[in-house]
């Protein structure tokens, strides 16, 4: 809104109008970016934070930092966005399919059927506000010394006992394009507590840039890296944004409490682990029968809601539908999970409905179920 806007105005006419997120000391008033991470450490209680151009961006470095390289097995879950693999396959890493549980997300029995030897990572995917079963994943990861991953990029301000999702694992994944709980149009970030995955991670998003104490084009490398780095206009934004999140969780479950009251009587609802604390970005639930589903999606198209991935996205968000990047084995592995997928309807929760929306929904949904 016009606090995000009024916030770049003031890059421009008070603050040198300085875009890198590095240099130009003289002329530049504040370290956007820098800024932005230092408050995504005290969000989380991330002991680092590095902010980079996209969530995809992230995955891929904090696989190179955990030192997977080609030929190595990684494992995620087949309820995810293509960009997961994709960034597994960018580095020559083979993308090992997990089945999904009642959460819609890593099955931690299916988890365990799928390790092998050449398994070097585990990223499960809090996918649409709610957390995996982490302490199962964590148990069976740590059995077999397995680094875990987690990707956060839908669930940014979720909880896991207590703890922020990301710092579970490893390292954690976030992300703040348009699609997400905050946003700075496109961008993400890595929240780790492990120094050395973040320094990795540091020195490669910027072209290997190392010593940040001597001044730059005079400072050292001793690797390749590449260009991820975020721009000052998204550091910003990405300020004010995380002033709201609180905010968008409180108003998010006053719409999503809306629902679960007035439907988990006639629908089967997705599962939360009990120790976990969602964002509530989307409402989910599955629907046996074929017919009743098209009437559900058909009143939720109608009526200005639409879905979220499930079904109007499911093609880009379940790995059965990835052929032209996967082996036929992990296209296989995906078909009891697109079965359970292809069943499930996510209702978008969004802030641009009023609550009484949601009420009025909710009824008619009601009565869909009840004739």
């Amino acid at each position: 809104d016009q606090k995000e806007q009024l916030a770049i105005q003031r890059l421009f006419k008070k603050e040198g109008g300085i875009l890198f997120a590095h240099g130009f000391d003289k002329l530049r008033k504040y370290y956007h970016v820098r800024e932005f991470e230092k408050k995504i450490r005290e969000k989380t209680k991330a002991k680092y934070a590095l902010a980079v151009s996209s969530g995809t961006a992230a995955i891929k470095i904090s696989l190179l930092a955990m030192g997977i390289r080609s030929g190595d097995e990684v494992i995620t879950q087949a309820f995810n966005f293509i960009a997961t693999a994709e960034a597994i396959a960018s580095i020559g890493a083979k993308v090992i399919i997990c089945g999904i549980d009642d959460t819609l997300n890593m099955c931690p029995v299916d988890l365990e059927k799928k390790i092998t030897k050449k398994t070097k990572a585990i990223i499960p995917v809090h996918m649409l506000g709610v957390s995996a079963e982490m302490n199962k994943i964590k148990k069976i990861a740590n059995y077999y010394s397995i680094p875990v991953c987690e990707d956060v990029c839908e669930a940014f301000g979720g909880k896991y006992d207590r703890k922020s999702l990301g710092l579970i694992g490893k390292c954690g994944i976030l992300s703040f394009d348009f699609g997400k709980i905050i946003t700075t149009g496109e961008g993400g970030a890595i929240i780790t507590n492990n120094q050395k995955i973040y320094n990795f991670a540091r020195e490669y998003h910027d072209h290997g840039h190392k010593n940040k104490k001597i001044a730059r084009g005079n400072d050292s490398a001793d690797k390749f890296g590449f260009n991820y780095r975020m721009t000052e206009i998204q550091g910003i934004i990405g300020k004010v944004q995380l002033t709201k999140l609180e905010k968008i969780i409180r108003e998010n479950f006053k719409r999503y409490n809306v629902l679960q009251k007035a439907l988990s009587k006639n629908f089967r609802i997705r599962h939360i682990p009990n120790n976990s604390e969602t964002t509530y970005e989307a409402f989910i639930f599955l629907e046996e029968n074929k017919n009743i589903r098209k009437k559900i999606i058909s009143l939720l198209n109608k009526s200005g809601f639409g879905t979220k991935n499930l079904p109007d996205a499911i093609k880009w968000h379940c790995s059965y539908f990835w052929g032209r990047g996967l082996e036929r084995k992990q296209i296989k592995n995906s078909i009891k999970s697109k079965n359970k997928l292809s069943k499930s309807i996510a209702i978008p929760i969004s802030l641009r409905k009023k609550i009484k929306d949601y009420q009025a929904l909710a009824k008619k949904l009601y009565r869909i179920k009840s004739i």
